[in-house]
């Protein structure tokens, strides 16, 4: 997607300029979202670290999604997305900074994931404030549902930092 770096540098700019800084929590987007985020220049000096939390058992074990929320909601739900937002947030504290995280997490494809359609993704942030998500409906193949779950999230980022 051409409009990534651009989107991205912004999400950097923004971050910067605000003294914020960022973690990434991924599941369907397994590293695409890190990757576009950190292939623009400067990218280090916003960016704390990034978790592909593509099993059930690292959202669990790395993350602290409770299991009992996977069981009852699913891994692609927006409960899930919020707990990985939240749990990748709770493993850093930056001192003097502001810190936030996004998750990605939903069903690429090409088959229906926990009864949910290919396609269906949930995106959340977790900030100074609380934690929101969005649920999303994406179409296309796997890489093009994964890369508009990429640009999504950093525009819901965007979103956040400048509120």
């Amino acid at each position: 997607m051409n409009q990534l770096p651009e989107l991205a540098a912004r999400l950097l700019a923004g971050c910067e300029a605000g003294g914020i800084r960022i973690m990434l929590a991924e599941s369907l987007t397994g590293g695409l979202l890190a990757d576009a985020i950190i292939s623009v220049p400067g990218a280090s000096r916003v960016v704390l670290g990034s978790i592909v939390a593509y099993d059930n058992s690292v959202k669990s074990g790395v993350l602290g999604v409770p299991r009992q929320l996977l069981r009852e909601f699913g891994a692609v739900s927006s409960q899930c997305a919020e707990a990985m937002a939240a749990g990748a947030r709770n493993l850093i504290a930056a001192e003097g900074f502001r810190v936030f995280a996004v998750s990605t997490t939903g069903v690429a494809g090409p088959d229906s994931q926990e009864g949910k359609p290919v396609g269906q993704v949930h995106l959340a942030v977790a900030g100074p404030n609380g934690v929101s998500s969005r649920a999303m409906q994406f179409y296309g193949d796997r890489t093009q549902i994964r890369q508009q779950a990429v640009a999504s999230a950093i525009e819901v980022l965007l979103e956040e930092i400048t509120q």
